[in-house]
């Protein structure tokens, strides 16, 4: 018996919106590649390097419910369990991030305090960085004010950046990631300091899918560190570092002694730059974290 010409048509129809129109389960496979940026790949040469740099607070954060989203990506990336800052309060731990030491400093005082003329991997990169100052009024501002916070922006207290002006700007978007090295740093509201976490975990979101949505993370390129300047005065000055990268095993934890000298020593080592003072002798995270 042959079948009516609707039947023809109607089933036409239902072939061409299954081709066009995408199942359930790749609907589902997608949100899941979109929310689980690391474990996609087995090799990963990054050639550059983010840093977001978060405030005074320790490793508690790590199961706290005010960072679901900090936690969600310590669970989904890598986390470094064993972490420490080198001293307190905050400048000095920025210092010795970018330059290997400490530099003598033991206070939160402004840029006209200490006029730092030391290597620094700013320096090392000669203009090939970015650092992005969330509410600073003007580029490269060497002065406290409002929710901005110079002691946070550790370029402007090196006297040898003679790009400073040029590389050292307000946070906006769209986020400028071609530079081998960015730094980012929240104001004092979004960087947990003086706000609750939560504020601060809500702003982390916003800009790590910024980053992750990136040309350069797209193509494997890019590895994000997020991390904390100190606990909050804690003797032990353990803080979470998390990191993403396409290499990174999904979930993986280090337990690994890893301090700030670390991280520099993991970014110059990434960026093919020599090591600066205690990046020397620091863990590296290369291995560990799969980069």
């Amino acid at each position: 018996m042959s079948r009516p010409r609707q039947y023809f048509a109607s089933a036409v129809v239902a072939v061409l919106a299954s081709l066009l129109v995408p199942s359930t389960g790749a609907i589902a496979a997608s949100a899941h590649a979109a929310s689980a940026p690391c474990g996609a790949s087995t090799t990963h040469a990054p050639t550059h390097v983010v840093w977001i740099v978060l405030e005074n607070v320790g490793y508690s954060v790590v199961g706290s419910p005010s960072a679901p989203y900090l936690n969600s990506l310590a669970k989904s990336c890598g986390l470094a369990t064993n972490d420490v800052g080198v001293a307190h309060p905050s400048l000095p731990n920025y210092i010795a991030l970018t330059s290997g030491s400490t530099q003598g400093i033991v206070d939160d005082d402004e840029p006209s305090s200490h006029h730092l003329n030391v290597a620094n991997i700013f320096s090392q990169l000669q203009g090939d960085w970015r650092a992005y100052a969330e509410s600073m009024p003007t580029p490269c501002d060497r002065v406290t004010s409002g929710q901005y916070a110079a002691r946070h922006n550790p370029a402007v207290y090196y006297t040898n950046l003679p790009t400073c002006a040029r590389n050292d700007v307000a946070l906006r978007t769209p986020l400028n990631l071609s530079a081998a090295f960015t730094m980012i740093t929240p104001n004092v509201c979004n960087d947990m300091h003086s706000c609750p976490v939560v504020t601060g975990d809500a702003w982390l979101k916003k800009y790590v899918a910024l980053i992750i949505a990136s040309p350069q993370y797209r193509a494997k390129n890019l590895a994000l560190f997020i991390t904390f300047d100190e606990s909050n005065q804690s003797a032990s000055n353990q803080i979470p570092t998390v990191v993403v990268a396409p290499s990174v095993p999904r979930g993986v934890r280090v337990g690994t002694r890893f301090t700030h000298y670390s991280l520099l020593r993991t970014t110059e080592a990434l960026l093919h730059l020599p090591f600066l003072g205690g990046a020397r002798s620091a863990a590296s995270m290369l291995s560990s974290f799969h980069l």
